[in-house]
């Protein structure tokens, strides 16, 4: 070790306090990468063990391949596992109870998929071969028809067909009736006997809907017979974008007919093959990397900067003594290097070890509030560590690369006076006569101070601008990535919807009152079309207009229209969530109605989720509405309805996320005003619920065997959703709550550093008369000057920032730009608080100093 790197070290053990402070800025800023890296590895790993845990792992999937082209996909070098499946059919189930639930559906799988699929074992064991069967457990208890292991069971198999159809029905398909007649056919194919294994959980991918009960048989893809065909699920040995075209070359080659993607799954490895999608991505990660590191490098820099600048006259000192401009650098380098050794191992681990306890709190809550089946678990690759490193490495060495230039070009001179820092002229620190006239000499002194200071005066407001562009961009980040899931998801705000054309109205009334039913809604739905002005339609629908002019008729866009009548009571609940006047809209004789006038809709053309205006208009404007003539198709005038209101809130059930169309409600007394008796058989009347338990909701309803009503369960999807955006909602809270903690420790430390090495100049003031009170007066002026130059150059910053995500996120989700005002108020407070508890912190150390001491002193 040369002399230079040993003055260094002896250097940073005299000065123990600022050395502290140094490694702790390296320490938060390596912590910050590590957190942030670690908590998207996780994420995306706990989005996949649950997605495998809903419906199973797999990545590409052929449909109806026979044994040679199974063993072509088999041989393939891309191939890991093999998983076939088929859906053998349906057997009637003898002694039913569950009317709507006739059937057996008979599910095979091989070895590998009876292991990846997500089935549950009550009782006994998976089948082992083909003539054995594990049966579910709702068998016995909703149909209650009992079977016990070891029980063998001959069943007729077949398939259903609705009447004169030629495509099988399939388990997406409810029992097809109507008053208790079957408008379905059912073709038996083979006859088999099975022998009972297991008892299973109902399984997750059955809608509670289907008409079968799922039992699971095996399948030997060895033992397939000629001409059959089953689909092959393939669990690739790499997962990366080339994947889409390797399968299509096999589609090609072996004549498949047809082939799907797991395209969930996928998403959370990375890999779509959406164009547009793909580029989102990309930009976002390479846009919100970019703020995260010109945030680290910021405040390390600031860190080495202040250390530099303290070691200004021992450099000096050492160049007077024959110290060169490389060793002098070099000296900064290896400062640079002890430091970084010492707080990048700290770093990785803290931010580890704080993500890691983090998700330790919120586990419980996830499986409590959401029954989630997997829990968040700290995930390090040595990618990520990698990542983090690099980063911190670089960051580092651009953070000591300009402060090692500068010790390296300050004379010795210079150095021992410490002139370099300060170079006045009368017209460096002339300020206007209105800052004392208004403010007093207190104010004048302090912004003297910042034009005297400049080179500190800037790393501190460069400091607060990097910190209201952090918390800025990644406020705006997280909520719009937030807003980009809730565009892709379905808007499933119930648990059971039931379908009920012909109830009356004492039906619909028992069919809400049963059971662990929390909130329903009885909601009346008819069909129409309208013609809107052309001024008054959606804008997307322009180039439909282009495509084809005579669209038009008289100037007029033609509408489809979803016309709702809520009951009474729920119109009314529903009229003052959206803030509409309940009496003006409850006028049958000048119908009133509210109108959803923004949607969210997904255009397949452009790959595209979009946010926008269903229409263009105000309340008062009247809508035409016409029906369509069964018997020669031309449309007839049924009545007029005035907007009463716009909201972009729907009421539970009502949403038709279409473009060109148009969703009104109205009240049950206002429908009946509106219609005629020839359209009143054309109304369809559904039911909404949530329930606290909806599997027990559904056997009650189940229970009153009313006719011609069909129950469709989707508390799964809506659970799923809700999974899906809370995972989301601790992603970007917990990335909005460790960026704050960064910029506030970056502001303090900056702040409280730049208070400490002016302790020689508030000796100075002090001694030529200025009171504690005139001192704490300059210090408020400074604190409100320092916030108005940060938030002057921050904001600007934050909203290109903004402009650059939004640019990125328009490639795959197009809604309309909105600043976060809310987060920027947060800001400009949060600014004032923040720099002004730094000062009066800082100024408390220095308050009670010695005046001689002070001014006597040499160097922190």
């Amino acid at each position: 070790m040369n002399i230079m790197n040993k003055l260094t070290i002896r250097h940073l053990k005299e000065n123990k306090r600022r050395t502290l402070v140094t490694i702790i800025g390296v320490i938060i800023s390596v912590a910050m990468v590590t957190a942030v890296t670690t908590l998207g590895v996780s994420f995306l790993d706990l989005m996949k063990r649950q997605t495998i845990a809903d419906a199973g792992e797999w990545h590409v999937q052929y449909v109806n391949v026979n044994k040679e082209q199974i063993e072509a996909i088999e041989k393939d070098n891309a191939t890991k596992e093999l998983i076939i499946a088929s859906d053998r059919g349906y057997a009637n189930l003898e002694g039913s109870q569950n009317k709507r639930k006739p059937y057996l559906f008979i599910k095979e799988f091989n070895k590998k998929g009876l292991e990846n699929f997500p089935i549950k074992v009550i009782n006994g064991r998976m089948p082992h071969a083909n003539n054995e069967i594990a049966i579910s457990k709702e068998i016995s208890a909703n149909a209650k028809v009992t079977y016990k292991i070891g029980d063998q069971i001959t069943l007729d198999i077949g398939q259903r067909y609705f009447a004169g159809e030629k495509n099988a029905l399939g388990q997406n398909d409810p029992l097809q009736q109507n008053q208790g007649e079957l408008y379905e056919t059912f073709n038996m194919e083979n006859s088999k006997t099975f022998t009972v294994v297991g008892i299973i959980e109902r399984p997750s991918w059955e809608p509670s809907w289907s008409p079968g009960y799922t039992v699971i048989s095996y399948v030997d893809q060895n033992n397939l017979e000629n001409g059959e065909r089953v689909d092959a699920s393939v669990i690739l040995k790499k997962v990366n974008g080339s994947l889409y075209q390797h399968a299509e070359e096999i589609v090609k080659q072996n004549q498949i007919e047809k082939v799907k993607y797991h395209d969930e799954l996928l998403r959370y490895y990375g890999v779509t093959d959406s164009d547009n999608l793909r580029t989102t991505l990309y930009s976002l990660a390479a846009i919100i990397m970019s703020v995260i590191i010109v945030g680290s490098v910021a405040l390390i820099y600031n860190a080495f900067a202040i250390s530099v600048s303290e070691r200004t006259r021992h450099l000096g000192m050492l160049a007077s003594v024959g110290a060169t401009k490389k060793q002098k650098r070099n000296s900064v380098f290896f400062e640079g290097t002890i430091i970084g050794a010492i707080s990048i191992p700290i770093g990785i681990i803290a931010g580890m070890v704080g993500i890691g306890a983090t998700f330790w709190f919120i586990n419980t809550y996830l499986e409590g509030v959401l029954g989630s089946s997997e829990q968040l678990m700290v995930v390090v690759t040595p990618l990520s560590i990698l990542v983090s490193c690099i980063i911190s490495i670089v960051t580092i060495f651009i953070s000591t690369y300009l402060p090692a230039r500068k010790a390296s070009k300050v004379s010795a001179i210079d150095a021992i006076r410490q002139t370099q820092d300060v170079k006045l002229s009368g017209k460096a620190v002339k300020t206007s006569k209105l800052v004392r006239k208004i403010f007093g000499i207190e104010a004048e002194i302090g912004l003297k101070n910042m034009k005297r200071n400049k080179k500190r005066y800037r790393a501190t407001v460069f400091s607060l601008v990097i910190s209201i562009v952090l918390f800025l961009s990644v406020s705006f980040f997280t909520a719009n990535l937030k807003k980009s899931l809730e565009l892709s998801q379905e808007n499933i705000n119930f648990d059971i919807s039931i379908y009920s054309p012909n109830a009356v109205e004492e039906e619909l009334n028992k069919l809400t009152s049963v059971k662990y039913v929390t909130n329903s809604i009885i909601v009346h739905r008819l069909q129409l079309n309208s013609w809107i002005d052309k001024s008054m339609m959606a804008k997307e629908l322009e180039k439909n207009v282009k495509n084809d002019k005579a669209i038009l008729k008289d100037g007029k866009y033609p509408y489809y229209i979803i016309l709702y009548g809520l009951d009474d009571k729920s119109f009314a609940a529903y009229a003052t969530q959206v803030g509409a006047d309940l009496d003006s809209l409850q006028n049958p004789n000048d119908p009133t109605a509210i109108v959803i006038d923004q949607i969210s809709y997904q255009d397949y053309e452009e790959g595209k989720f979009v946010e926008t205006k269903a229409i263009n208009t105000q309340p008062g404007q009247v809508i035409d509405l016409f029906t369509l003539n069964n018997e020669n198709g031309e449309e007839q005038f049924l009545n007029k309805v005035k907007i009463g209101a716009l909201t972009d809130q729907v009421p539970m059930g009502t949403y038709n996320p279409y473009l060109g169309g148009l969703d009104i409600i109205v009240s049950e007394t206002t429908l009946n005003s509106l219609i005629n008796e020839k359209v009143q058989n054309e109304v369809q009347a559904e039911i909404y619920l949530t329930t606290t338990d909806p599997m027990k909701t559904q056997e009650e309803l189940e229970k009153l065997e009313l006719a011609n009503t069909h129950i469709y369960n989707v508390y799964q999807s809506k659970q799923q959703n809700e999974q899906l955006l809370m995972f989301m909602s601790i992603f970007t809270y917990g990335f909005i709550v460790l960026i704050t903690l960064i910029s506030v420790a970056n502001i303090f430390n900056t702040i409280s550093t730049s208070i400490s090495l002016r302790k020689r100049e508030f000796a100075m003031l002090k001694s030529v008369g200025m009171t504690p009170k005139g001192f704490n007066k300059m210090i408020h002026y400074e604190s409100i000057f320092y916030g108005i130059n940060s938030l002057l150059y921050g904001l600007p910053l934050s909203i290109g920032v903004m402009g650059l995500i939004y640019w990125g996120l328009g490639n795959t989700f197009e809604y309309g730009f909105a600043l976060p005002w809310m987060s920027i108020l947060y800001v400009i407070a949060a600014i004032f608080i923040i720099v002004g508890s730094a000062m009066i912190y800082s100024i408390s150390k220095v308050k009670k100093d010695n005046i001689i001491d002070a001014l006597k002193q040499e160097i922190i």
